[in-house]
């Protein structure tokens, strides 16, 4: 079972915050999780109309799409990270997209978007992906420092990405 238990620094005794559980997500954590979405896409300006029921199907389903990890503290979660397995064919390597990093503005600056990377880095190894990728919006120059920070390379973007609704 993948799962980290990460001390919290600079606390007293009598005022130490509970430990942060890094883990992969269950069913149970649904509800939370999206509303993390939520909370990421409204971030962005974005909508997030995905639905608990949603995210069991892409987790947890006959055919699993995603793989969440969850930032756990004190019976609730405070961040996560989803992974979405790609492929490069002409180099036949196998990689995972670092698809949603979030960690609630409260615990912010204390490790565990670090912590998320270093989990999502373990879970792409074990499923034998040679490489982790992620981007960040043209503008956010936070999210560009903290990925160059964890030894991310950026890569030009080039062309157009097209897209096409089934059904």
């Amino acid at each position: 079972m993948l799962q980290t238990a990460i001390p919290t620094l600079h606390a007293t005794p009598a005022t130490r915050p509970p430990m942060v559980t890094i883990r992969c997500a269950k069913q149970r954590d649904l509800p939370e999780l999206r509303d993390m979405i939520a909370e990421l896409s409204a971030h962005h300006g974005d909508a997030a109309p995905i639905t608990p029921e949603q995210l069991e199907r892409d987790l947890f389903g006959r055919t699993p799409w995603i793989t969440a990890l969850v930032a756990e503290a004190g019976n609730r979660l405070i961040g996560y990270a989803i992974l979405v397995p790609i492929y490069r064919a002409a180099e036949g390597a196998r990689g995972m997209e670092l698809h949603h990093l979030f960690v609630r503005p409260e615990s912010r600056g204390t490790g565990i978007g670090r912590h998320l990377v270093a989990k999502a880095r373990e879970q792409a190894k074990m499923a034998g992906c040679d490489f982790l990728s992620v981007s960040a919006a043209t503008g956010n120059f936070q999210a560009h420092h903290f990925y160059e920070s964890e030894r991310f390379v950026p890569r030009p973007v080039t062309g157009m990405r097209y897209m096409q609704k089934l059904g």
